[in-house]
């Protein structure tokens, strides 16, 4: 039998294993889907991934199937709604954060074209590949990272600190962090 040979940060839960194989650093360029990443990043800030990817369709469902446009409308009711969602991560600060990042959101696609246009600009559009054999050689943020984090916030974006926009990075592929003996490190 041949076994998969994965990052070791996600072996042993099936969810992350999943989330490893099928989404972890596949590089995205859709602007939904970069939306959601970077809410779910951010509510993750302090936190580990995988108490957000076992809520992430909770966060789906509360907070609109992560449309931008509805939550950059959001009013005090509806945050008052979210800060009693059990389901969620109730954290009135990442709550407000979220309304005004999407706000923000909209300001860079329209100053940019889109989201992806802005953010896969810093890495000219390509995913940087690493060459990381294990775990311990991943850093939690990069020069690259401080960046971008500080022109994220420049335009008016919260909790996107450093180690919040590296793991943005990893996530959506912007960098090939997969170690190199990782079935998915040729794969991305």
């Amino acid at each position: 039998m041949n076994i998969k040979q994965r990052c070791a940060w996600c072996e042993g839960d099936a969810l992350y294993e999943k989330y490893h194989d099928e989404a972890w650093g596949v590089p995205v360029y859709d602007d939904a889907k970069l939306f959601e990443f970077l809410i779910l990043e951010t509510f993750q800030a302090g936190l580990s991934w995988i108490t957000i990817l076992r809520k992430r369709e909770n966060f789906r469902k509360a907070f609109d199937d992560f449309n931008y446009k509805k939550i950059a409308q959001y009013k005090q009711d509806k945050i008052d709604q979210l800060l009693q969602d059990a389901g969620i991560i109730r954290n009135k600060l990442k709550i407000n954060a979220t309304v005004t990042n999407a706000q923000a959101f909209i300001k860079i696609q329209k100053q940019f074209g889109s989201f992806s246009n802005y953010i896969w600009g810093f890495v000219d559009g390509k995913p940087i590949k690493n060459n990381f054999k294990t775990l311990n050689e991943v850093p939690a943020n990069t020069a690259l990272s401080d960046t971008i984090s500080k022109d994220l916030k420049k335009h008016g974006f919260k909790f996107v600190g450093t180690t919040v926009v590296y793991a943005h990075m990893q996530a959506t592929g912007m960098v090939n962090n997969h170690v190199t003996s990782c079935f998915r490190y040729d794969e991305v």
